[in-house]
């Protein structure tokens, strides 16, 4: 059925200012390094009662793609940083979270992900750990905090959403940038998935290991009482040298469906368990009691979220998915890859019991059906030795590299 809103898109679009304020503007709040995008003509979304820079209509999303994957990029995003703190603050994380808090030690962070009690995925994001009684959740798009504060309530802990805003830094020369951006040069520790605390211009900047874009790289942490624009434009100053610049999600999102990373309340939601999301490894049913551990313990453990890859075209989100004519699934994620010269996707399958080497169809961008086929995450780099460190050179041709998938 064709409705009257198919071929529009809807964006924000910065305009000048007539200098007036508006309750609904609320909701739109800019980064504060958001003037370092402002040439490309960005697209923005709402993430989080946050502006995120989705594309740039004067810059070609492959030729910032290569950048990424042999230089280096700046990216802003609008993930929100929620403290929690207090004497019962590592119990009260026990209590929400999936896999144990008090096997992470100080100066780490871990990925974790939160579920209702009936067992479906409510948020995932990254925990960094301050101290024995001091964290930050940096998660994605959804109300969390709310839900947080509720269950804190039979706990000795406080919870509060910081006024903090995240950027990342991603490539194989990021770590270059890094050296020369600290005014004491590289943190002596930092390994993948650590946090530190540099100076930047004399400025204090909380980093971390970590990022979405399945590159190597580390996140900044722009505080209360910072001068963001003295650290944001350090970086970009330092980074130039390596051809570095901002890039937008349409950017981030081909390397992160590459690199298997799923995006909350797209990829994965509340009426699915960990289990089919592919997050059974980050499950532990005998750490103790928390949130949703009773549904999950009888839940089903197969896996329905894989990859897909489409040599013909890009996939259609949503029920584009078929099997010998029969609907078979919903593209939850596309894009087109560079890297492996292939359409990729993220498909959420019906059948529980399909899997890598399954045979499908699946309707493309261009209107037509191509033949698709599922495979295991991550779609490239399955050993995750690019964001480790581990990889070797960057990537020196403009040839797709043809990965096993």
């Amino acid at each position: 059925m064709t409705r009257k809103t198919d071929g529009v898109e809807f964006v924000v679009k910065p305009v000048a200012s007539t200098g007036g304020a508006s309750e609904f503007r609320q909701s739109m709040t800019p980064h504060p390094l958001v003037y370092q995008e402002l040439a490309h003509d960005p697209h923005f979304g709402i993430y989080n009662g946050r502006l995120r820079s989705l594309s740039y209509g004067n810059a070609p999303m492959e030729d910032l793609y290569w950048r990424l994957r042999r230089q280096v990029m700046l990216s802003h995003t609008g993930e929100l940083a929620t403290e929690i703190r207090g004497p019962q603050a590592e119990a009260l994380l026990e209590r929400v979270f999936t896999r144990s808090i008090a096997a992470v030690r100080v100066g780490r962070c871990s990925y974790q992900i939160a579920c209702y009690d009936d067992g479906g995925v409510m948020m995932d994001g990254v925990l960094m750990r301050f101290a024995p009684d001091h964290f930050w959740y940096v998660q994605s798009d959804g109300e969390f905090h709310g839900w947080l504060r509720a269950h804190a309530g039979q706990f000795d802990a406080e919870v509060r959403v910081t006024d903090t805003w995240i950027s990342q830094v991603q490539g194989p020369r990021s770590m270059d940038v890094l050296a020369e951006v600290a005014d004491e040069g590289m943190p002596e520790r930092f390994r993948y998935f650590d946090m530190a605390t540099i100076q930047v211009n004399g400025q204090p900047l909380v980093i971390t290991r970590t990022g979405f874009t399945n590159e190597l790289g580390w996140e900044f942490y722009l505080e209360p009482g910072a001068d963001a624009e003295a650290i944001g434009d350090r970086i970009l100053e330092v980074g130039q040298q390596y051809e570095m610049g901002t890039t937008p999600a349409e950017v981030t999102n081909a390397r992160r469906i590459e690199g298997g990373l799923l995006f909350a309340g797209t990829d994965f939601d509340a009426t699915i368990t960990p289990f089919e999301a592919g997050f059974g490894r980050i499950v532990d049913l005998e750490k103790g009691d928390f949130a949703g551990r009773e549904a999950l313990r009888t839940a089903d453990r197969r896996c329905r979220t894989w990859g897909l890859t489409c040599p013909g075209g890009t996939a259609r989100h949503g029920l584009t998915v078929s099997q010998a004519g029969q609907p078979a699934g919903r593209v939850t994620s596309s894009a087109w890859s560079p890297t492996l010269g292939t359409g990729i996707a993220i498909v959420r399958l019906d059948d529980p019991e399909a899997g890598p080497g399954t045979q499908l169809e699946v309707l493309c961008t261009d209107g037509q059906t191509h033949a698709a086929e599922v495979c295991s995450l991550p779609l490239y780099d399955q050993a995750g030795d690019i964001p480790r460190g581990r990889a070797a050179e960057p990537l020196a041709t403009t040839e797709p590299v043809h990965a096993a998938i």
